[in-house]
């Protein structure tokens, strides 16, 4: 758990919001999936949502429109944002949150009915939660899939259809947290505050362990430098920010950066690309193909 500076408890992940309510995710009816693979729907929390740690007995696949969507799922974090959704396999413990006003969507796969799941080449993929490229077509047989006025064959061509074109995104959108208890105090603090600007010798010292303890700690943990993983960690923070309409000039400074020219160049390289890019191929009209993009509840 993070113990925030305004003393209230997150569950690992980013600082709460005022307002936010915490809500237990209710026991999934089974006969709803009875003679449906695929099962849709949308909802719209009206303040900062955020879901208690559960599982689920079906595959989960959520997305949003209009804000982001964070989920833990045990030393990670996910951050999704618009042209993106995540793939939650059942069983998967996670708990969530949702900015306020989000369109929050959720798809439910029955795992007996999900071909992808077992002999699609790429298989794999869908054996752990990661990102999902939401494009245009795969939204819209979704929201298809919502109506409750469709006959069976027409639920089952929009669901076979649904399990082709399901793809994972080729970027991940998850920060790695270290989970060793020697730099934990490290994550708990950017967490809380991403504009914290203590060096590694600062660390080090309020630690009381050495600045190679840590890199080391860092690299064995998360693959990258203590640097490196505050920049990951910085960008994922803005992407939320960026989410909810701030410019980039307030985001910039809002995360620590000198000027914004120095957090657009650290999201280029997180994300491989711009912030006014990233968010413009999330707003391309139904029409366009989005392209996945790179390394964010459901409920």
């Amino acid at each position: 758990m993070v113990r925030s500076s305004r003393g209230e408890a997150n569950p690992g992940m980013w600082r709460r919001e005022a307002g936010t309510v915490v809500r237990r995710v209710p026991p999934f009816p089974r006969q709803t999936t009875a003679s449906y693979a695929i099962i849709a729907g949308l909802q719209i929390p009206p303040v900062p949502t955020e879901w208690a740690p559960h599982s689920h007995p079906h595959h989960e696949l959520v997305w949003v429109r209009g804000g982001t969507l964070t989920s833990r799922v045990e030393d990670r974090v996910f951050t999704v944002s618009e042209g993106h959704g995540l793939w939650m396999p059942a069983g998967v413990v996670h708990g969530g949150r949702a900015t306020a006003g989000a369109r929050f969507y959720e798809a439910f796969f029955a795992p007996d009915r999900a071909p992808f799941a077992f002999a699609s080449a790429s298989s794999f993929a869908f054996e752990e939660p990661r990102a999902i490229a939401m494009t245009p077509l795969l939204e819209s047989l979704l929201t298809h899939l919502s109506r409750t006025d469709l006959d069976a064959a027409a639920r089952a061509r929009a669901e076979s259809v649904v399990f082709d074109v399901i793809e994972p995104s080729e970027r991940r959108l998850a920060l790695e947290l270290p989970g060793d208890a020697r730099i934990d105090a490290i994550a708990e603090a950017l967490l809380d505050d991403p504009a914290d600007c203590r060096s590694l010798e600062e660390w080090a010292r309020c630690l009381g362990i050495s600045e190679r303890t840590i890199t080391r700690a860092f690299r064995h943990a998360t693959g990258l430098s203590f640097a490196q993983w505050r920049q990951v960690l910085r960008v994922h923070r803005a992407l939320t920010l960026l989410s909810e309409g701030l410019d980039v000039t307030t985001v910039s400074e809002t995360l620590g950066y000198a000027q914004p020219s120095t957090f657009i160049a650290s999201f280029r390289r997180v994300m491989g690309t711009t912030p006014g890019a990233f968010f413009d191929a999330a707003d391309r009209p139904s029409g366009d193909v989005r392209n996945p993009v790179s390394p964010v509840q459901s409920s």
